[in-house]
């Protein structure tokens, strides 16, 4: 197992997703992220922890596929910043202790990178709430590895679908699971009219070379 998109959540996870603004597609006025790319699309699920309905079926359906595609852990870690409350909430429903990794050390105090203890050995499932290149992501993993424990695999909510994150987990020997992803977004926005459906092409496009787009 490499990438796995769950079939049956990844309809329902992105139309709740847009039904509360927490995807939104702008085709007319680009999005800018950090990177300095321009995109039709942005993904902010922390918006989910307002809604507490959508909280709490993020929160079940990142536990159900932890336990449907992983064996349970000794531990859960979150990848700061966005992951935190999503990993909290799942060590929670599990039982189960939590950390979260930092995406650079503290420059002052204990000078952490990872918060908690992650003891050597110990199997952990990191949660992510956002993949995109998926850097941060594998950072997170490296951190982990680092102090000598066994990282089973991560859990997200949604993914872009990015050829390179795809490659950079499959080398990095990281099994990864998603809720939902950009194809069932834009079928999900077609079907809800957040999309016009001569547009869809175009939005598609934005994938094949988000760096270059437009």
């Amino acid at each position: 197992m490499s990438l796995i998109i769950q079939k049956e959540t990844a309809g329902p996870v992105a139309s709740k997703l847009l039904e509360i603004g927490a995807i939104r597609i702008n085709y007319l006025t680009p999005f800018i992220w950090s990177s300095g790319w321009k995109a039709p699309i942005y993904c902010d699920n922390r918006l989910s922890l307002s809604f507490p309905e959508v909280r709490s079926y993020v929160k079940n359906e990142l536990t159900l596929a932890l336990k449907k595609h992983y064996e349970l852990p000794d531990l859960i870690a979150g990848v700061a910043t966005a992951g935190i409350p999503q990993g909290a909430l799942v060590a929670d429903m599990l039982n189960l202790p939590f950390a979260y990794v930092r995406p650079k050390s503290k420059d002052h105090g204990l000078k952490n990178l990872i918060e908690g203890h992650i003891n050597s050995g110990q199997k952990v499932v990191l949660i992510e709430d956002l993949i995109s290149t998926g850097g941060s992501s594998l950072k997170a993993v490296q951190a982990v590895r680092d102090v000598g424990a066994e990282v089973v695999g991560m859990v997200a909510i949604f993914t872009y679908g990015f050829g390179l994150s795809a490659k950079a987990f499959e080398q990095a020997k990281v099994p990864l699971v998603c809720l939902s992803d950009f194809d069932h977004l834009l079928e999900e926005a077609l079907k809800s009219k957040f999309i016009d459906k001569d547009k869809m092409d175009y939005v598609k496009s934005w994938r094949l070379d988000p760096a270059n787009w437009r």
